[in-house]
């Protein structure tokens, strides 16, 4: 069903990113993977070849810049000549408490969480309006749905995507046949703990590390099972959580 696919991965050299675009290689998507770590992106690019035999485009990508994002998605389309689909992964979480006041952190997080996410929608947009087709998978946070504290800029930035995930589909879905599905995992071992800097957080970062988390793959067989689906079926939300967290 996936077969010679293009598929668009932001946030790829490590994490849910990484562990996506090889799930889609494996399924016969052409990958075409983005971050701002060139090197990491060139040891993906080594093993999906080795591994998979598969097709995979590399460029430095940083969504925080729009034209950065159009470019990207045109040189896609120059090799490939399509996009059908998007997986808006890159994000960061630098979790701090407000009053601490880390504004610098705060404005990443908005540049990436949000600014990214639509920027690099927006690149892909013609091209699927185009052929009426297409699917735009958002990886959000169970911290789009609740709200904790140390966590406030976070989950705004979270709960922004969710909206936007809900809002799109109403405009898209019906009209253009171009499918979203928002993806919010619970605790996942990745590299997001590492960009946590404010030392009150080392209670979050301690239960974090204490629990069984999800892995990459978890939430990178979430997206295969969205996008996997019959054309007629829209899955729009998957909320998934390791087992053992409560919240």
């Amino acid at each position: 069903m996936l077969e010679n696919k293009v598929a668009i991965v932001t946030g790829a050299s490590s994490g849910i990113g990484y562990a996506t675009s090889l799930a889609l290689s494996k399924a016969g998507v052409r990958v075409a993977v983005g971050a701002r770590r060139i090197d990491k992106l060139q040891e993906l690019e080594k093993q999906i070849i080795k591994n998979n035999g598969g097709d995979i485009f590399v460029q430095k990508l940083d969504v925080t810049t729009k034209s950065d994002c159009d470019s990207f998605a045109d040189a896609v389309v120059r090799k490939w000549g399509k996009v059908d689909i998007l997986i808006n992964n890159a994000g960061l979480m630098p979790l701090s408490y407000f009053v601490n006041r880390k504004v610098e952190e705060w404005e990443r997080m908005i540049d990436v969480n949000i600014k990214g996410v639509l920027y690099c929608t927006s690149a892909v947009i013609p091209h699927m309006l185009d052929k009426k087709s297409g699917h735009i998978v958002n990886v959000s946070s169970v911290a789009g749905r609740i709200i904790f504290a140390g966590g406030s800029v976070y989950c705004a930035t979270k709960h922004a995507i969710t909206a936007f995930s809900e809002g799109l589909r109403k405009e898209l879905s019906p009209r253009y046949n171009i499918r979203v599905t928002c993806v919010e995992p619970g605790a996942v071992s990745t590299e997001l703990l590492e960009s946590i800097t404010d030392e009150s957080m080392a209670g979050f970062i301690q239960a974090s590390k204490s629990m069984e988390t999800l892995g990459s793959d978890d939430i990178a067989n979430a997206v295969l099972y969205a996008i996997q689906a019959p054309n007629h079926v829209n899955v729009n939300e998957i909320l998934i959580r390791p087992t053992a967290q409560e919240r």
